[in-house]
């Protein structure tokens, strides 16, 4: 009888973490940078890491990891700012032409309070798509417990020449605490999936 009494409340426990859709918005930049600082013109300090992205089809991507801290005085003070960007501009197919479609990455609480549009609503993550570099945006971020996984707007797929490949815009979230070293999970459209190196909070 305990048995099935745990087994009952395991599933109740599985039942009751459900998926949440995040707020996407798009953004331009520098103004973006004005919710994390006061410094004129919303200049901030990054760190940036990459990691390798190994394609099934040949050619190697990069995924990048931008970090920051808001500095006091600004909306976000105190918070820690996470940006991603996957760039297969120079990965080359010699198969044929891979494509990915989503990421996942164990994130954590996701700061929902703050407008990063300026339409005076608050939003969770935001999709630079002017001011900065790239050409794929993020269809849908969707949080299921700690994870977070982003569709992007089309498949990133990797070129058949050098410098013809895509890149998406950067995307980012935001979270109260500081950043470590995790794995995200990318996914190719043909099925096959990576697990590389990447940042997000503690």
């Amino acid at each position: 009888m305990k048995s099935l009494a745990v087994a009952l409340l395991g599933a109740v426990s599985a039942l009751s973490v459900q998926a949440a859709p995040l707020k996407v918005v798009n953004v331009a930049a520098p103004a973006i940078n004005c919710v994390f600082t006061t410094a004129s013109p919303c200049s901030i300090g990054v760190t940036d890491t990459t990691a390798d992205v190994p394609m099934s089809a040949g050619g190697t991507g990069r995924l990048q990891s931008r970090t920051f801290k808001a500095l006091a005085g600004s909306s976000a003070a105190g918070m820690f700012a996470y940006e991603y960007r996957l760039n297969l501009t120079d990965a080359v197919g010699t198969v044929n032409i891979a494509c990915i479609d989503w990421m996942t990455i164990s994130f954590g609480p996701v700061v929902g309070t703050l407008d990063f549009d300026h339409d005076q609503k608050p939003d969770q993550v935001f999709v630079v798509t002017s001011g900065g570099i790239g050409t794929i945006g993020v269809a849908s971020a969707v949080q299921t417990a700690s994870t977070v996984r982003f569709k992007f707007s089309k498949p990133v797929c990797e070129g058949g020449t050098p410098g013809k490949g895509d890149s998406t815009f950067f995307w980012g979230l935001v979270s109260q605490q500081p950043p470590k070293d995790v794995t995200a999970i990318l996914h190719e459209t043909g099925g096959a999936t990576h697990v590389v190196k990447a940042r997000s909070p503690m």
